[in-house]
C-alpha cells in the first residue's frame, strides 16, 4: 500500500481538470501517467481520443478458459474552486486524521489506483483476463464515450465490469450501488418585454421577467417540496437506517431549515424525482438599475427515477413549464444535457463472489445495496453496450469524502479495504459459474 499511495499522490498532483477553461495539457499528462502505471503491470496500453479528452485502455489476456473482467475509473477531475475554501492546496495531497486531502484523491484517481493495486496483489498475473478503461472526460459529461465504446468496445468486452466511481454506505460498511437516478438539465428562458423599461413608470401594470421566472420556478414543487411535474415515475428505496440527523450532518443543512419532500429520506434521495435551480442569469445586484428586466433565464437540473426514460421526463418538464407560464409570458425550454439512470438486477454468481470479497475485506461486515441520487450516465452506456456482463458499481468514497467540493478527501483505511476487495474479486471470479 505504500507504493500504491505514493502513486496516488503523484496522480493527484496533476491538475487534470477536463473543463475547457482549464489547461488541457494537464489532462494529457494525467493520461500519460495512467498509461505508464498500467504498462508497468504488464498491460498492453493505448491512449485513445474520439473527439474528446484522452482515455486509456489497458489489456491483459485471460488464461485459457478463464473469464475476463473490465475495470473502469476516470482520471479527470472537477475544478478546485477557490483556494481559500481549502485547508491545504487542492493539488498537494495532504494527510490529516487518516484521510488524504486533495482534488481527485477520492474522485476518481483512487479508483484508478484501486485497479492498479489489485493487479499488483497478483504480481501482474491475475487468474482472469483484465481490461482497464480510464476515461478522461467523465467530469464534463463523457461526450465521446459512446464513440469510444462503438469503436473500441471489442477491447472492453467482459464477463463482469467493475465501475469504480461510486461510494460506500459509511466508513466501516461497504456497498454495491444498484440504482442511480437519471438526469435532465434544461435552460428556461422567460421573456415579458422587447426592451427594458422604467420600473417606476410601468411597474404595477407590466410584469418583469425576473419576478415572472421566479413564479414559474416555484410551480415545480408543491407546498411540501415534492416535485409537481405530472407524469414522472417514482420509486421506493431500500429500507436502510438513515435518519434526519445523518442527513443534516452529511449535507450541512442549517439549523432551522427543513428537509423537503415526503416519503422516506432515502427514497427522496435515490428513487424519486428532484428538481434544483442551479443557476440564474439576470442583472447582478451591484449593477442593477430601476428597470423592468425584459428577459431572464435559469438552468434547472432534474433528477429522475432510475427506470425513467430521460426523453419522456424532458417532455413532461417542458410541458409543465409551458403550461404554467405566469401572466402569459413567453417561455422557452432548451435541453442542455440528459443521462439515463441505472437499475441493476444485482443477483447471480458474479454478485455473490463480489459480496463475499467485500465481506472478507471488511473483516466480516457484509456490503449493503444502495442507491445514489446523483447520475452517472456512463453506467447506463456500459449496460447497454454489454448487456450480458454483470455490472458492479463500486467506489472508494464515503459520506465525508466531499467529492466535487473543497477539501475532498479519501479515507485511507477504507481505501486499503477497497484494494483488497478488488484483489479478492480477481482471485475468485473464475469460481463464479
Amino acid at each position: 500500500m505504500d507504493g500504491v499511495r505514493a502513486d496516488l499522490e503523484a496522480l493527484t498532483r496533476i491538475p487534470s481538470v477536463s473543463l475547457d477553461s482549464f489547461d488541457q495539457t494537464q489532462v494529457d499528462r494525467s493520461a500519460d501517467a495512467v498509461a505508464d502505471l498500467l504498462r508497468a503491470e504488464g498491460l498492453e496500453v493505448q491512449i485513445v481520443r474520439e473527439g474528446g479528452r484522452p482515455a486509456v485502455i489497458g489489456r491483459l489476456p485471460a488464461p485459457e478458459g478463464a473469464p475476463t473482467i473490465t475495470l473502469y475509473a476516470h482520471h479527470d477531475v472537477q475544478p478546485p474552486g477557490e483556494d481559500a475554501d481549502w485547508d491545504t492546496p487542492p493539488f498537494e495531497p495532504t494527510e490529516r486524521g487518516g484521510r488524504l486531502y486533495g482534488r481527485g484523491a477520492a474522485d476518481d484517481k483512487a479508483g484508478v489506483m484501486a485497479h492498479v493495486a489489485a493487479l499488483r496483489a497478483h504480481d501482474g498475473k491475475p487468474p482472469v483476463g483484465v481490461n482497464i478503461f480510464v476515461e478522461g472526460e467523465e467530469e464534463v459529461g463523457s461526450d465521446s464515450l459512446a464513440t469510444i465504446l462503438d469503436k473500441h468496445g471489442d477491447k472492453l468486452a467482459a464477463d463482469a465490469i467493475v465501475l469504480a466511481d461510486s461510494t460506500n454506505w459509511k466508513v466501516g460498511v461497504p456497498a454495491l450501488t444498484t440504482t442511480l437516478r437519471g438526469m435532465i438539465r434544461v435552460v428556461v428562458t422567460v421573456r415579458t418585454l422587447d426592451h427594458g423599461i422604467h420600473s417606476g413608470m410601468f411597474g404595477g401594470a407590466v410584469p418583469d421577467a425576473i419576478s415572472t421566472l421566479i413564479r414559474l420556478l416555484a410551480t415545480l414543487h408543491d407546498d411540501a417540496g415534492d416535485v409537481a411535474v405530472a407524469g414522472l415515475k417514482s420509486g421506493e428505496a431500500a429500507d436502510l437506517d438513515f435518519d434526519e440527523a445523518r442527513l443534516r450532518e452529511e449535507s450541512g443543512l442549517l439549523d432551522g431549515v427543513q428537509a423537503i419532500g415526503t416519503g422516506s429520506l432515502l427514497s427522496r434521495l435515490w428513487t424519486k424525482p428532484a428538481i434544483t435551480t442551479i443557476g440564474i442569469d439576470a442583472p447582478a445586484v451591484d449593477v442593477a438599475s430601476n428597470t423592468l428586466v425584459p428577459s431572464a433565464r435559469a438552468k434547472v437540473s432534474m433528477r429522475i427515477a432510475p427506470d425513467e426514460d430521460p426523453r419522456a421526463a424532458y417532455d413532461a418538464l417542458r410541458k409543465h413549464l409551458a403550461d404554467h407560464a405566469p401572466w402569459g409570458a413567453q417561455v422557452e425550454v432548451s435541453l442542455d444535457d440528459e443521462g439515463a439512470g441505472f437499475d441493476a438486477d444485482a443477483q447471480g454468481p458474479v454478485y455473490d463472489v463480489a459480496r463475499g470479497s467485500f465481506t472478507d475485506a471488511w473483516d466480516g461486515t457484509e456490503p449493503v445495496d444502495i442507491g445514489v441520487g446523483g447520475s452517472i450516465p456512463f453506467v447506463a452506456a456500459f449496460a447497454e453496450k454489454f448487456p450480458d456482463a454483470a455490472i458492479l458499481v463500486t467506489g472508494v468514497e464515503d459520506p465525508d469524502s466531499r467529492a466535487h467540493g473543497a477539501n475532498e478527501s479519501l479515507h485511507l483505511g477504507e481505501f486499503e479495504k477497497v484494494c483488497l476487495a478488488e484483489a479478492l474479486l480477481l482471485a475468485r471470479l473464475p469460481q463464479a459459474k
